[in-house]
This record gives structure tokens, sequence and C-alpha cells, in this order.
């Protein structure tokens, strides 16, 4: 309980101070402030259609997020979440291209499974490197991201059919069969491109948090975390776990690649660089603390971020780059934790100094009083 109220108050001042280092920043390039966060806000929730773009916003966030946190509770720093949603973007556009007539009580589930399994694989190779080999995890993820994303860009140049192209950049969208885009949703949102992945990322969330906290294998993962000798020692494989929690960490962002190329975007067009999803997703979960709520909050603040902020230029001139750097320093913050936890002990420190002078100067005055109380009788 200490852990996660001391994780919620990182958070908290962390957001406190990325919004005050944003409004140093606006105050010397001589803009509002207040103004600028007043219009970050009212563009966010100004209307049903931002609103649904905050939510599609947070759909594959919350996906990354989960699966950085089942990496980062067995021990690992799987940076190669934009690949592994890259894997899962591409195979799942690509077969559901190929099957245009599937009707869609087949085709959703399966090529849901598609995608989270290619981004399972994608996470379990570095996964199963660290185990047999000792290689580090953090390279290879980050070499995967580069293999991943120019193999993403040569199957739809090269290997892809020429009837499910659109052009040599892009594929065609794919049919209804496959969309997770519904009428309803749409129409709620005025036209936004929100999807039912917004509730598939709220069931693997209530997914997640069973198997880790309720399961023997999230017992399994998270003492494996926390003292992989101890864990070996009480008869656990290391090895195996290791490779289970980055298969669910690639699986989790595979399915966030998925539910972007079919929820989202409804098709598949070459990529200059890996998916922001992927480091955002990273990010979002460092700032939720671990917490399987918290990362359903810091997800729900980066959205409003991004989408708030494409309209601050409209509404009050503040350039859009000043969410970025708002959201850059919070990053920053949840990073320089130590710095919050002493400044933290600092104020606590001063409270129980000044706590233990108020009981002193209260006992004094008592004694005092008994004092005179005495005094007085003798006379």
């Amino acid at each position: 309980m200490t852990v996660q109220k001391n994780s919620l108050s990182i958070a908290l001042f962390s957001i406190l101070f990325g919004l005050i280092v944003g409004a140093i920043i606006m105050l010397v390039f001589g803009y509002n402030p207040i103004s600028g966060y007043v219009a970050l806000i009212g563009s966010a929730f100004g209307s049903m259609q931002n609103i649904g773009g905050v939510l599609t916003q947070m759909t594959p966030l919350i996906l990354t997020a989960l699966g950085f946190t089942i990496a980062q509770t067995a021990g690992f720093f799987n940076i190669g979440l934009s690949g592994q949603a890259l894997a899962g973007w591409v195979g799942s556009v690509w077969y559901a291209l190929s099957f245009p007539d599937m009707p869609a009580y087949l085709m959703i589930p399966s090529v849901l499974i598609l995608g989270t399994a290619l981004g399972g694989l994608a996470g379990a190779i570095p996964g199963w490197l660290r185990a047999q080999f000792g290689a580090s995890e953090v390279i290879v993820t980050i070499m995967m991201n580069y293999i991943l994303l120019f193999l993403g860009n040569d199957i739809l140049q090269n290997t892809m059919s020429k009837t499910i192209k659109e052009s040599a950049e892009t594929t065609k969208q794919v049919g209804s069969n496959a969309s997770l885009q519904v009428k309803w949703l749409t129409d709620i949102t005025q036209g936004s491109s929100i999807s039912t992945g917004i509730f598939i990322a709220f069931i693997m969330t209530m997914v997640v948090w069973f198997i880790m906290t309720k399961t023997t294998l999230g017992f399994e993962i998270r003492s494996v975390g926390l003292n992989p000798d101890a864990a070996r020692y009480a008869g656990m494989s290391a090895k195996r776990n290791a490779v289970i929690a980055m298969t669910m960490s690639g699986g989790l962002a595979g399915l966030a690649g998925t539910i972007e190329g079919l929820g989202n975007y409804l098709n598949f067009f070459t990529q200059n660089g890996s998916p922001a999803i992927g480091f955002d997703g990273m990010a979002v979960a460092l700032l939720g603390g671990g917490s399987y709520l918290g990362v359903l909050g810091a997800a729900a603040i980066f959205s409003v971020l991004k989408i708030g902020g494409l309209g601050m230029p409209m509404t009050s001139g503040v350039p859009f780059e000043l969410v970025d750097i708002v959201t850059a320093s919070i990053i920053f913050f949840v990073g320089a934790r130590y710095l919050i936890m002493v400044m933290q002990a600092r104020v606590s420190a001063m409270d129980e100094k000044a706590a233990v002078a108020t009981a002193n100067k209260k006992a004094a005055n008592t004694t005092s009083k008994k004092d005179n109380s005495h005094q007085k009788g003798g006379e």
C-alpha cells in the first residue's frame, strides 16, 4: 500500500512539475500559460469527436504500457514494443486483405489472434536470447525495431499482391468484415476513428491484472523479477518465465498494432520510423508506476495532451511543440523520481519537526500551568 501511495504521489508531482515547466516556457516566449492550458482542455473535451480522438489515442497506449509493465515486472526493459506493434499491424492488415470474403465472426477473432501471436513471436526472440545466452534484451529489442521496420516496408513494397495495394506505398483499406470500427461508436463521436479496440484495451487490463496478481504464473514472473536466484532455489524456472514474460509483453504490443491497423487507420502504409505508440507506451507505463489503474490514468493524460495540443495554436496561439515539451518534462520527472522522493522526505521531516516542536510547546505550557496552580495552592 505504501509503495502504491509513493508511486501515485510521484506521478502527481511529475505531472504538476511538467505543467509548471511548460507554463514557464510559455511565459518566456510571451504566451499566456493559463489561456494555453484552457485551450488544451477545451480542445480535448470540446466536442464528442475530440473525446473520441482521446479514446482512440488511449487504446494502443494502454496495451503497449501493459506489455512494458509485464516485462518490467519480470526484470526486463522491453524497448522493442514499437517493432512488436508493427509486426501485428503488418500481419493483420495483410491477412484481412487476403481474405476479403471471410465472414466477420471468423475474421475478427482470427486476425486479432494472428496480430497478437506475431507480436508475441517478436517479443519471444529477445526473451529467448536473454534466457539462453544472457544477451541484453535492450540491445536486441532496439535491433529488432529496425529489423521489423524495414521488413514491414519490404513486405508492403515487394511481397504483398498488387490486388490488395492502393499504390507502392500503401495498401487498400480493409473491408467491413475486418474493421473494428462500428457505426454506433462513430455516430456518437461525430465521425471520429474510435473503434471497439478501446473495449479490448479495458478487457485486457483486467485480464493482465488477474494473471499477474491472482495466478501462479503471475507470482512466478514477479518472483523472478524480484530475485531470480531465490526464485530458482524455490523451483521456478527463470529462463522459462523470462521467455513467457517477453512473449506476453510482445503479444500485447502486437495487439496494439493490430488495433491501429484495423481500428484506426484501416490499412498499412510505408513507415518512416518505428510507431510512436511503443515509446509512448513505455512513458505511460513509467508514469503509471506499475499500477494497472495508473496505466489507464497515464494513458488518458498523454492522450488529452496529444489531442488537446492540436487545438492550442488555433485558440491561444501557443505552438503544438509546447505540448511535447510538457510531455517530455513529465517523463523527465518520472525518471528523476529520486529527486522527488528526496523532496518528499524533506517536507515530511519538516512536518515532523514542526509537529514535535508544537507538542513540546504544548507540554511546556501544560507544565507551566500546573506549576502556577501548585504555587497558588501553596499560598
